[in-house]
């Protein structure tokens, strides 16, 4: 038997649908941009996000992040105008076909305005409502939010990041920010963190993270950890994105059992398995006979 869900995994109201945290869950990546790092240019038109979208709730995924900008190492930013060309549209398609939320991944206040108007309930965000207007428009869009940690910028963020002690600063960055959104009015129990694993960290800084992901389950928030097919994975194993699902698998699995509620992830089918028989494993109440 299964014990309850731990106390920080809560369930989410994303606009009406719910994220049902009582067992970890995978958000599905949906990039509808070109240059990402592993699917970038598979899913700009509508018809195919579409398709994706259908394909990643059809496989598991407890809700679809949608997003407009590449966050990859070196990439540049796009304007708002851009982003809300490609995201909307999308959104709105996903959001008329299926009944599962939809995250937009977008640092942009205005985006995120635009893409909870098209009918995204959840917010995810690399900046941590740090952008002028973000913070603002979060309270406002009374949804649930991810607040990530990044060292620098995408397009710098991996030239020579550096830490005293990253547990530490990393812990003390998202404590901060979860303080900030509650006294702008944004109740707890809307509030998501995540290390931000790949953002500004070396292969040291990852795996050092990922080692104590159970440090961060004392802030006391549902924690969302994306490892999908990342460099550090190619930097242990020498091979390639397209060759990464393996390794993938092994550290969704290694978040799960550190208390991770939400994984972030490419291949949907694969790690909602891997991850459920983890939480089975680490929940169970009874040994058989």
């Amino acid at each position: 038997m299964a014990k309850n869900p731990p106390s920080h995994c809560f369930n989410l109201d994303c606009a009406g649908r719910p994220l049902d945290l009582s067992l970890p869950q995978v958000m599905g990546i949906l990039n509808v941009t070109p240059d990402s790092f592993f699917d970038g240019g598979q899913f700009v038109t509508k018809d195919a996000a579409l398709r994706r979208a259908v394909t990643l709730a059809a496989q598991g995924a407890a809700i679809i992040d949608v997003g407009g900008e590449s966050t990859r190492p070196g990439a540049r930013r796009v304007s708002v105008a851009e982003e809300i060309d490609r995201v909307i549209p999308i959104i709105e398609a996903i959001h008329a076909e299926l009944p599962v939320p939809i995250s937009i991944d977008t640092s942009k206040p205005e985006v995120m305005s635009a893409a909870i108007a098209a009918g995204a309930g959840f917010i995810n965000d690399v900046r941590a409502l740090r952008e002028i207007g973000a913070l603002d428009v979060a309270v406002k869009a009374k949804v649930p939010v991810c607040l990530m940690h990044m060292q620098g910028e995408p397009d710098s963020m991996q030239q020579r990041p550096a830490y005293q002690s990253v547990i530490t600063e990393v812990k003390s960055f998202l404590a901060e920010r979860l303080l900030a959104c509650m006294q702008a009015g944004i109740p707890r129990e809307r509030l998501i963190i995540d290390p931000g694993l790949g953002f500004g960290k070396a292969l040291a800084h990852n795996v050092a993270l990922l080692r104590n992901l159970n440090d961060f389950v004392t802030l006391g928030q549902p924690l969302l950890v994306g490892v999908s097919r990342k460099s550090m994975i190619g930097a242990l194993l020498n091979n390639q994105a397209d060759q990464r699902l393996y390794g993938s698998l092994a550290l969704a699995t290694l978040a799960v059992w550190q208390g991770a509620c939400l994984i972030r992830a490419h291949d949907v089918a694969a790690t909602v398995d891997a991850i459920r028989i983890c939480a089975a494993i680490r929940d169970s109440a009874a040994v058989l006979n």
